[in-house]
């Protein structure tokens, strides 16, 4: 079994991400995320808006609509441009992206296809009662659009001043002709996106600090720096608007390296172009503000993280995932489940601890099949209550990564913690 089939067997089997409609057979390109997905999901989450809007003062959040009027979509150039290679296998006539695959059809081998036609990715849908092209909408394939087109209000209704940013976590849709690689590329996905307005000039330097504080943020979440670069892309396979776009590439187990996360300069096409299609003045002080765009997906970014802290060793899996992004910090339990004191003990440790970190609760099995239970979940710590606990009230901590144990005071457990968490 390779890498990457152990990674989606350990996320079903422990509730991290199940495949999407499973019951009636699937439906490619959706996952649904389980339990301990929901929350790695939402962990990583926190840590991006903590890094790129809690922390600063120059930059504002955001939550716009999944739809907009169709109109933000022709302005942003999505109708006529928004197009991927479609290519048809004319053996077993898999409809297939061209630039996604080599010289021969994944599905039957053959290499004849016939002549590419470009397709549009957005989904449609329709507004209202009836479904003709005046009610056609499209369900968004980004959130940046959504930036762009509340530009006046942000500044109308907020003390922001250039350079600021405004900041969107939000779902987006694509109709990818061809899925794959688990979370790597999906039809439905939730989006982590910064546009960043600065002045004209000034938006070299801005792209070169946003390019070093996105990796510089991936590092500091534990991944492997022998894994993770940052690739600036030639002029002729970026967008025609682009002023400069550099990509953060991971070294993925199942394509080598290749994205992760894109920063782009996107100079200042988006603000001129709803200024031109909507006939408001989206300029600032005299001059339309370039834009630099740090922009991940939570899937894409979730699929980095579990590769990279997946680990085997002895007979036990090991998900080492930075604390701040395990969705369990401690779990705490019994040393033996059937002693009713030290259940009771173990219990009142359990619900001390629950009220400030999230904490798991185990008394299942033995106390190794424990331990293994949440080192391949990534629960950095296990609390157990045995019998020298019922004589001084101090417990058995173990580290996940080093397997190695103290003895901690009860009462001193929130203050270990929150030292280990900083």
């Amino acid at each position: 079994m390779d890498l990457m089939d152990k990674i989606v067997s350990l996320c079903k089997r422990r509730g991290f991400v199940y495949p999407g409609s499973e019951i009636y057979g699937g439906l490619n390109g959706t996952w649904d995320l389980g339990p301990l997905g929901t929350t790695l999901a939402r962990n990583i989450k926190h840590e991006w808006w903590k890094s790129v809007v809690t922390l600063r003062e120059n930059v504002v959040g955001l939550n716009s609509s999944i739809l907009h009027h169709p109109k933000v979509w022709e302005a942003s150039g999505h109708v006529a441009s928004f197009t991927a290679p479609l290519i048809e296998c004319k053996n077993c006539h898999t409809r297939l992206r061209a630039d996604h695959i080599r010289d021969k059809c994944p599905e039957c081998g053959k290499s004849d296809f016939t002549a590419p036609r470009q397709f549009n990715e957005m989904f449609k849908t329709h507004i209202g009662p009836t479904e003709d092209t005046a009610t056609e909408l499209y369900l968004r394939p980004e959130t940046a659009q959504g930036i762009f087109i509340n530009f006046l209000n942000v500044i109308n209704s907020t003390r922001v001043t250039i350079p600021f940013g405004i900041a969107q976590i939000g779902k987006g849709f694509r109709n990818e002709i061809t899925t794959g690689n688990f979370l790597f590329r999906v039809r439905e996905f939730e989006m982590m996106e910064l546009e960043f307005f600065v002045k004209p000039g000034t938006d070299d330097e801005w792209f070169e600090t946003w390019k070093q504080e996105r990796l510089n943020w991936y590092l500091s979440l534990g991944v492997n720096k022998d894994k993770i670069k940052l690739i600036d892309l030639p002029k002729e396979v970026i967008a025609h608007y682009s002023k400069g776009t550099s990509e953060i590439w991971y070294d993925w187990p199942f394509m080598g390296w290749g994205e992760l996360e894109g920063i782009a300069n996107r100079g200042d096409y988006d603000l001129t172009q709803h200024s031109k299609h909507s006939g408001n003045d989206l300029s600032y002080e005299g001059f339309v503000p370039y834009v630099i765009e740090p922009s991940v997906g939570v899937g894409r970014a979730m699929l980095a993280f579990l590769v990279d802290s997946y680990s085997e060793g002895g007979d036990r899996v090991v998900l080492r995932l930075h604390p701040k992004l395990a969705p369990y910090k401690v779990a705490v339990f019994p040393l033996v489940s059937n002693k009713e004191d030290l259940v009771q003990k173990a219990r009142k440790v359990y619900l001390e601890l629950k009220d400030n970190l999230p904490t798991a609760w185990d008394d299942r099995g033995n106390i190794g099949k424990r331990y293994y239970a949440q080192d391949e979940i990534g629960t950095p710590w296990c609390v157990t209550v045995d019998y020298q606990t019922l004589k001084d009230d101090t417990v058995t901590v173990r580290d996940r990564d080093t397997t190695k144990q103290e003895r901690v005071a009860i009462s001193q457990l929130d203050s270990y913690f929150a030292k280990k968490l900083k």
